[in-house]
């Protein structure tokens, strides 16, 4: 392990990244911790010198003239120069680069990431690639996310809740978005998080580079139970993530074949406000 990772495991940090981004996302951040560490030791050390320096015991009278020496504009004009180098030369561009370079739509694994009180629901396209109608009025336990049941591109749709199967070496782009109120879907281990508001479709994506389990997590304060809002997000090799998508996909078809068909006489939703079957992949 470097130098340079230790204040990050120092302060907390933890060291399983398993994207393809997350070093440059760790190394802005130790470069961070070194220089607000070197700030804070040279501000120390010049206060504690301050206070024996100008002790009244020592410095009787005032000194009305102030500092006549240059050294502390250098030191100041150093520490604002560092900070602009490290803003403008590696924050700002690798911020544009995760909000601007989003993969290409057909490499790239789209997941409809929908939050509600106390979890996170998981909307995949199934074998036929195309997202099923959701619909707020066919919403219910057994069918968080509103498919439409009548909708042939959803009969092979993939809806899970807690657990979410990806790829590896393959970029996935989460579209975010919320049932009730503002939740954080935050992968530690992936380096990557962002809001999930109520009417909005936030994208965020990243690229896994090992098979494995780790942990998801509410990053925003979003009620009592928010303590508990956590799931697992699952590794795959590409066999095994094809065999999980056929399983699944196998799965949904038979609980949507067995599901009773509405009673003629029954009432069908009218103007009710729908999701698109799928918006378009940013950047692709």
């Amino acid at each position: 392990m470097s130098s340079l990772a230790l204040i990050n495991e120092f302060l907390g940090m933890p060291s399983n990244n398993a994207s393809s981004h997350g070093y440059q996302i760790d190394h802005i951040i130790e470069f961070c911790h070194w220089f607000m560490a070197a700030l804070f030791v040279g501000w120390s050390a010049f206060f504690i010198y301050v206070l024996i320096r100008f002790r009244k015991r020592r410095q009787p009278g005032a000194d009305h003239l102030g500092v006549k020496s240059g050294i502390s504009t250098h030191l100041e004009f150093s520490v604002v120069l560092i900070e602009i180098v490290l803003l403008v030369g590696f924050a700002i561009p690798l911020w544009a680069k995760r909000v601007n370079q989003f993969p290409p739509g057909k490499e790239a694994l789209l997941v409809h990431v929908v939050a509600q009180q106390f979890s996170f629901n998981y909307h995949l396209p199934g074998p036929d690639g195309q997202f099923g109608r959701r619909d707020i009025s066919f919403e219910n336990n057994s069918n968080p996310l509103g498919l439409d049941p009548n909708d042939p591109a959803g009969k092979d749709d993939i809806v899970t809740t807690g657990e979410l199967h990806v790829p590896v070496n393959r970029p996935v782009v989460a579209e975010l978005s919320s049932k009730d109120v503002i939740h954080d879907f935050f992968v530690p281990s992936m380096r990557i998080a962002g809001d999930a508001i109520p009417g909005s479709l936030i994208p965020v994506w990243f690229t896994p580079v090992k098979t494995g389990t780790d942990e998801i997590i509410c990053g925003q304060l979003c009620g009592l139970g928010h303590y508990g809002m956590k799931g697992t997000l699952v590794v795959d090799t590409p066999q095994d993530f094809e065999a999980w998508l056929k399983e699944r996909a196998e799965l949904a078809g038979g609980a949507q074949g067995a599901a009773p068909s509405p009673s003629p006489g029954a009432a069908q939703p009218q103007n009710k406000p729908s999701e698109p079957a799928a918006s378009p992949t940013p950047g692709g």
